[in-house]
């Protein structure tokens, strides 16, 4: 019946359907949702994941595993949205954080292993001669950018049409909630707009932050090319020069920076380098990060209570030289390489419009005819065709996110990576008709 369905079905249709036959599933996850949503707006406290009909509420995770409140086991492709790279409760992180705990949680004072976790992040990425810890990617950006533009002493900020850098910097559509800065916007992956840009506001501008590969913006990741050119280009503007590798820093020993050999001046961090803790932080040149030496006359101040939170520092040492050195990084990425090519594979198999973007453990699907370059291609891809996605993959088992991202963890099998590409297969199989029907007048028109 099922596949009846997918092949005769429109797109609104199919999707009411699968939102229907969810909700029919996921009772408990209902109630939840009713009763958080009487003292927390939308029944949550972070927008992303929330979904329609509602999400689902997640009780328990283990290894690569997670189970909701009506009970269902799901193989877990979200991965936390980068951040759970480690799995759930991986040994080596929990002993970690026992260990933390018997002496005590907040202690007021530097503790004898944040150093050790600075010290194997200065190791690992090439821009970072000193580091700084916070609680958040957001806040990592937010301090990383307003350092830029002390040092500098110049205001407007580069950023990226479509990109996003946290919860106050969101460059997908407006929002009134962004930091107040003096915005001005490049094009991803377009070498020849961007660099004029940046040469038009060369003599104010303080920053160019990117993504080497946009993340919340669908795995998009950027030419080397394109790197280099704004490494060029803020160099002769004297301006910083930042990467966000808040989600990308997992994609290699040493992140993106590494494998395409351009160093910024400064780069931010997040996710899963506190373990799967709560964790931030930027780095960068030592004469920037200099001027947070509190024995400076003039250091800029840098607080947070819990920016060395002992609880992260910890799982953190333990993730980065227990489960995570470079040897594993770079194998497990390339597996990562080899499931999307398997996944890419299915969709040009049954000659359909679909694509997987993305580098080593982490991608993303698009539907649509026309490459995934930059945002603005991403546009092709109608939401209830992603929502439709992502309901029929549930059903399957298989947790991703809305927006169709998919990250690995290191717990995972190829009996997990199997049952993803023979889930995807058979929704491709099952939603052909569907697919065909919403993308033909775009292909003729292409």
């Amino acid at each position: 019946m099922e596949a009846a369905r997918g092949l005769n079905a429109d797109l609104e249709s199919a999707l009411a359907e699968a939102r229907a036959e969810y909700a029919a599933r996921n009772p408990k996850s209902a109630a939840r949702q009713v009763e958080a949503a009487k003292v927390m707006p939308g029944g949550n406290t972070r927008t992303v994941i929330h979904f329609p009909p509602f999400p689902l509420t997640i009780a328990k995770g283990e290894g690569a595993r997670v189970w909701d409140a009506d009970g269902h086991e799901y193989r877990d492709f979200l991965g936390e949205f980068t951040a759970g790279l480690y799995g759930h409760s991986h040994p080596a992180i929990m002993r970690a954080i026992r260990t933390a705990l018997e002496g005590g949680i907040a202690l007021g004072g530097p503790n004898l292993v944040e150093a050790k976790l600075a010290a194997l992040v200065c190791d690992r990425f090439p821009s970072v001669d000193q580091v700084r810890f916070t609680n958040s990617g957001t806040e990592g950006n937010l301090l990383a950018v307003s350092a830029a533009r002390a040092y500098t002493k110049r205001s407007k900020v580069l950023v990226m049409e479509g990109g996003y850098h946290g919860g106050v910097f969101y460059f997908s559509g407006p929002t009134p909630l962004n930091v107040p800065f003096p915005f001005v916007f490049g094009r991803y992956n377009d070498i020849e707009h961007t660099a004029k840009v940046i040469r038009e506001h060369a003599a104010d501008l303080a920053v160019v932050i990117v993504e080497p590969m946009m993340g919340g913006g669908g795995c998009i990741a950027a030419d080397d090319a394109f790197l280099a050119m704004l490494r060029e280009e803020a160099t002769k503007a004297g301006a910083v020069l930042i990467f966000d590798e808040v989600m990308t820093s997992r994609l290699s020993p040493g992140g993106i920076q590494l494998l395409a050999g351009v160093t910024p001046d400064m780069t931010t961090f997040g996710k899963y380098i506190g373990g799967g803790l709560t964790f931030g932080g930027f780095g960068g040149k030592a004469d920037i990060m200099g001027h947070f030496d509190p024995l400076r006359p003039d250091a800029w101040p840098h607080a947070g209570t819990f920016n060395n939170n002992i609880l992260t520092m910890s799982a953190g040492v333990a993730g980065l030289t227990e489960v995570y050195p470079a040897a594993v990084a770079t194998s497990f990425n390339a597996r990562g390489d080899q499931v999307r090519g398997r996944l890419n594979a299915v969709a040009r198999e049954k000659a359909l419009p679909v694509q997987f973007t993305g580098r080593g453990s982490m991608m993303s699907v698009h539907f649509g005819w026309k490459p995934v370059r930059g945002p603005e291609d991403t546009k092709q891809t109608p939401q209830a065709m992603r929502d439709l996605f992502h309901m029929d993959l549930l059903a399957r088992g298989i947790y991703l996110a809305r927006r169709g991202m998919i990250n690995l963890s290191v717990p995972m099998t190829d009996g997990d990576f199997d049952a993803l590409v023979a889930a995807v297969d058979e929704v491709l199989t099952v939603r052909s008709a569907v697919i065909r029907d919403t993308f033909g007048a775009q292909r003729a028109a292409a």
